[in-house]
């Protein structure tokens, strides 16, 4: 199913909780099969060693998860959440 979203997630390489959450979304993209028009996956990662911006803004959240540039979720990704945050679009 092609769906008109973005999703970013925000961590650092060695977070744990960064790969739990990144788990967390690929498996609600993979059940609800969601990709761009291209047919290319919706997440896209970013990580605050690489942009101090993003440091300045997220070091205490870690991970965040936007949608479409809004946060969605930080410290943990509710699954069941996430899957009726990409149906609703």
């Amino acid at each position: 199913m092609t769906r008109d979203i973005r999703l970013t997630l925000i961590g650092k390489p060695g977070c744990h909780l960064c790969d739990d959450a990144r788990e967390v979304v690929q498996a609600v993209i993979a059940e609800v099969e969601a990709t761009d028009a291209g047919g290319r996956p919706v997440l896209e990662e970013q990580s605050i060693l690489d942009d101090p911006a993003l440091a300045e803004r997220y070091a205490e959240e870690i991970p965040v998860l936007l949608v479409d540039g809004r946060m969605h979720a930080y410290w943990r990704v509710d699954a069941e959440r996430l899957k009726a945050a990409l149906l609703a679009v």
